[in-house]
């Protein structure tokens, strides 16, 4: 039989971002708490700051009933000279039953001991109060709370439990709390509970109480009062995705309002203005024609017909944090860049100060520019390496820390610094993501990776190396930002050759781990078959474009159709070759070929070897073009000939191909 079920967990306002990072596990816990008792159906979650909600249309009133087998020890075991052994006795109690009503049954071609009962599947209402606690524990939120007499904890007091299977009430105690057939609605509807008689009246209620419950529901209500907002005004509203996930969380009425700050406070750079309203009002930004206009979008939870207050009361809240933030700016743009104080800004614990760190990063920076032939000054380079760091010690960055380097940049724009230097310090954390952008510039480039290299170096000298999934210094991001550099502007970086070169004015570093540490960020940062990205790897290959070119040659070829038959030729010259030292120079002497498939093998090679190709999937293409003469010599040749020297001329024949191929790719590792 089916009822409906509801489950209602009231509590004191959720915190959104704890709330959000679990929210991808909630239903899963559910749904493996609902298998583990064999209620498994579908439902619906819902949640508000006040509410957790679980939804049934249709629950199984009863477990189904179930067959419960056991298995146990063989006969010979069991029993010794026609008598029951301990092993036969426990059996028989851990069934629950007397030895008597024992069988037997044939397992893994053995006879042993058997029994089975039926279980007579229990009523849900019996289970239910158990699967709410338990999926109600299992949520992780991070920091929870105790409050009153109580030992457990939860993120937030649980104030109201309602369960209602049908329209009946499920007697569940949960946190020192009873279940009632009561719930509440919007602080503003009303303060006290509201009696209840079932599920029906549940929803009719908060609807009319001004609770919007389906989380995405409120959501869409949100982006049509944006919509609103723009055509009526003629504006663009930034509907930031974290932000309005945010709101949604913390918002059980939901209500977009357009409010106004003074124009004055335009002056400020539009990320600082932004930073503001987001981070301590949670305001959406708003702008014409690609202008941060001197206008806000507050979402109200009010549940009222005249939000003018509302937007009054947002406008004047605004004005001391944007006054407080042009005051900042203001000051710094007095007091100039400056490195003075990065001496007594601590970097980490063994690596010295920021001002250290600048250090290395401008003897990093200064041989990648020779390196590199960047068309840009040197002197600039220096200057924004030196000037990166320098808005640490401002006031707007000690308010904003997220605003460090950005706003160096629009200070160095002020004290008259280069274009070149200041979109040099804008741009020294990019790529800071997967789909991040990358430095606009070469001289960036070498700016943002020489900051990249001297956190890798430097921790990495300190024996400071991620694990599992711990990465408190976004080592990972720095490698695969890395990666992305090299890759745009061609910048050659050798990960062994390279880095010894840098690493020569940090402590002693584990150069192994130091690779193992990259190849483990390129096999993840090419989205290929892996086993692609092992050939590569097993070439020896360690110059990070070249590695890219060479997966992406090796990738395309073996996509294509026909690479499995020449894969299983080149396949057999790898076994043939895998004893000899393909470090060594081949030695093919012409003199001692007996068959004409050894001279055309030959021939093909040599003129395959004597092109000049514009690319490595053009040069691998026609190394595996060699596939008709390679198959055609292993038909008519003998490689193993009982003549030594023969027999090793033909090997070095076939060698020199592989050698060749195992220049771009060690194609025996490819798993088609």
């Amino acid at each position: 039989m089916l009822k409906p079920l509801l489950i209602e967990i009231g509590v004191e306002e959720l915190p959104a971002a704890p709330l959000l990072k679990e929210l991808k596990n909630i239903e899963k816990k559910y749904v493996d708490i609902l298998e583990k008792n064999s209620l498994l159906g579908d439902f619906e979650f819902y949640y508000t700051p006040r509410r957790l909600v679980i939804w049934h249309r249709e629950f199984n009133t009863h477990q189904r009933d179930s067959v419960e087998e056991f298995f146990g020890a063989p006969l010979s075991v069991a029993y010794k000279d026609g008598k029951a052994t301990p092993a036969a006795e426990g059996f028989a109690k851990k069934c629950g039953v007397s030895l008597s009503e024992i069988g037997t049954c044939t397992k893994n071609n053995k006879e042993v001991l058997y029994y089975k009962k039926d279980v007579k599947g229990k009523a849900s209402v019996e289970l239910i109060e158990g699967i709410i606690k338990e999926w109600i524990t299992s949520l992780d939120f991070g920091k929870s709370m105790r409050w009153g007499s109580l030992d457990e904890s939860f993120i937030r007091p649980i104030r109201w439990v309602n369960v209602l299977l049908g329209d009946e009430l499920v007697d569940v105690e949960l946190f020192g709390v009873r279940s009632k057939k009561e719930t509440y609605l919007h602080r503003i509807s009303r303060f006290g509970s509201l009696e209840i008689s079932g599920a029906k009246e549940y929803f009719d209620a908060l609807k009319a109480g001004g609770v919007t419950l389906f989380q995405e529901q409120r959501k869409q209500n949100i982006l049509s009062d944006f919509l609103a907002l723009e055509a009526k005004y003629g504006i663009n509203i930034d509907a930031d995705k974290d932000l309005l996930d945010e709101i949604v969380a913390i918002t059980e009425h939901p209500k977009a309002l357009l409010g106004t700050f003074d124009e004055d406070f335009l002056r400020l750079p539009p990320e600082v203005i932004i930073t503001s309203m987001k981070e301590h009002q949670r305001y959406f930004a708003v702008f014409k024609d690609g202008k941060l206009l001197n206008k806000f979008v507050v979402v109200s939870n009010a549940f009222t017909d005249d939000y003018r207050k509302v937007v009054e009361g947002n406008e004047r809240v605004l004005r001391p944090r944007l006054a407080d933030g042009l005051f900042f700016y203001d000051n710094d743009i007095r007091e100039g860049l400056s490195t003075d104080g990065l001496e007594r800004v601590a970097f980490f614990k063994g690596l010295g100060s920021v001002k250290d760190k600048v250090e290395r990063e401008t003897n990093i920076a200064t041989s990648l520019f020779d390196n590199y032939q960047v068309d840009a000054k040197k002197e600039d380079l220096v200057r924004a390496i030196s000037l990166a760091k320098a808005d640490l010690t401002s006031e707007m960055v000690y308010e904003f820390t997220e605003l460090q380097g950005l706003m160096g940049h629009y200070y160095a724009l002020k004290q008259g610094e280069s274009k070149e230097v200041a979109t040099a310090i804008k741009e020294q954390y990019l790529p800071d993501g997967e789909d991040s952008d990358l430095p606009s510039t070469p001289m960036s480039a070498v700016v943002a990776m020489s900051i990249k290299l001297d956190t890798l170096l430097a921790l990495f000298s300190i024996n400071e190396i991620p694990t599992g999934s711990r990465d408190p210094f976004a080592l990972r991001r720095a490698v695969n930002g890395i990666i992305r550099i090299t890759k745009e502007y061609n910048f050659e970086f050798d990960i062994l050759k390279s880095v010894k070169e840098l690493a020569s004015i940090y402590a002693p570093i584990d150069m192994q781990k130091l690779e193992s540490f990259f190849l483990e960020r390129i096999k993840q940062y090419y989205k290929v078959n892996p086993s692609i990205v092992e050939a590569v790897i097993g070439s020896g290959e360690r110059e990070i474009v070249a590695m890219g070119k060479k997966i992406e040659a090796l990738s395309n070829i073996a996509s294509s159709e026909g690479f499995s038959e020449s894969f299983s030729t080149f396949k057999r010259v790898a076994n043939i070759t895998k004893d000899i030292d393909l470090t060594q120079e081949m030695n093919v002497d012409l003199k001692l070929f007996e068959e004409d498939a050894e001279s055309k093998l030959h021939d093909s090679y040599k003129k395959v070897t004597a092109c000049a190709y514009g690319s490595y999937e053009e040069e691998l293409d026609a190394l595996l073009g060699l596939k008709p003469e390679l198959d055609k010599f292993f038909e008519d040749v003998m490689v193993n000939a009982e003549d030594e020297a023969i027999k090793n001329n033909r090997k070095s024949l076939v060698a020199s191909i592989y050698k060749s191929i195992l220049k771009i790719a060690d194609i025996k590792e490819v798993s088609l």
